[in-house]
């Protein structure tokens, strides 16, 4: 049996959808970006969070851009846009930074979300967030709405699903993206990683180039050791899902990414401090509004569809 529960913890409003028979449970914070703060796992050791988040809100307050917009929605765009300047259907824009001297991560990830469905039964848990966005920044005039549903679900099974809906009259640029970091409450230099491409986009300042740079390192499951990441990858979706492992040996458990092809662009990146990855389901990679790779127009009364399912389980 499946349920939905509301707490108030270190600050935060929460939300937890909680597999009742077997423990593992999801929290999120429909004030904070729709933030996903925690998904925690009970096995014969205990219970653990697989998610780095903030410990409280006013850590999230007052250090949600400069320590990685963790758990966050990205959107209208994800990553960055150079110099916050686009051209859309020949008309300039731009946005205002909102972290140091750039424009990052777009701007629902401080918005409060309205719970608009909370279902619960035997095999899932559901809620039904959304922010409608009226098109009152200059730099992006476009109305629309973002509607994401967290659903819970038998084998620690959590979906997220985000429709954009262009709500005003002229067509809009969109792509997005979500911000998860994933610990297993050490350093991930031990942990194995393996994903579905063969393509790395070449960066400069960390936008892409254009070029595209063989890359092979994780095809299959490889340590992570002492690199260094901070890239976009093409996914290949003829290869069978998931389309990202990440495996902790120790505790002889990992994470499946399985996202739709509406995502089809992989972002990973270590903070310096190692203790968790973030890696990100993107539509399209750092400065798509100007780039186009992966951009996506949506007309008047359209929505775009975007998923993906995260997957815990144990081996041998």
């Amino acid at each position: 049996m499946f349920g939905i529960n509301r707490k108030i913890e270190n600050g935060f409003e929460i939300l937890q959808l909680k597999d009742e028979l077997y423990g593992c449970s999801v929290e999120i914070v429909p004030s904070c970006g729709a933030m996903l703060r925690a998904f925690i796992i009970k096995d014969e050791n205990g219970e653990f969070n697989l998610i780095d988040s903030y410990s409280n809100k006013e850590q999230y307050d007052e250090s949600k851009e400069s320590s990685g917009f963790k758990g966050l929605k990205l959107s209208p765009f994800p990553c960055r846009i150079k110099k916050g300047t686009y051209t859309f259907n020949g008309r300039e824009y731009k946005l205002l930074p909102n972290h140091g001297e750039v424009v990052l991560h777009g701007f629902l990830y401080n918005k409060s979300f309205n719970i608009i469905e909370e279902y619960a039964d035997a095999v899932a848990a559901r809620v039904i967030l959304c922010y409608k966005y009226e098109g009152e920044m200059a730099g992006y005039p476009f109305a629309y709405s973002c509607t994401i549903t967290y659903t819970l679900e038998k084998g620690n099974k959590l979906s997220v699903n985000t429709s954009i809906l262009n709500a005003g009259d002229i067509s809009m640029p969109i792509a997005d993206g979500w911000h998860p970091y994933f610990s297993f409450g050490r350093k991930v230099n031990d942990l194995l990683l393996e994903f579905r491409s063969e393509k790395m986009l070449e960066f400069v300042n960390l936008l892409p180039t254009g070029g595209i740079i063989p890359f092979g390192e994780f095809l299959q499951l490889s340590p992570i050791g002492d690199k260094e990441i901070d890239n976009s990858f093409v996914l290949d979706f003829t290869q069978p899902q998931p389309m990202c492992t990440l495996r902790d040996p120790k505790s002889k458990i990992q994470l499946e990414i399985h996202p739709g092809q509406g995502y089809p662009y992989l972002q990973i990146y270590i903070p310096p401090h190692r203790r968790s990855v973030a890696i990100e389901n993107l539509s399209a990679p750092p400065d798509a509004f100007n780039n186009g790779m992966g951009l996506i127009t949506v007309d008047p009364g359209e929505t775009a569809e975007f998923s993906t399912t995260y997957k815990v389980t144990s081996y041998n």
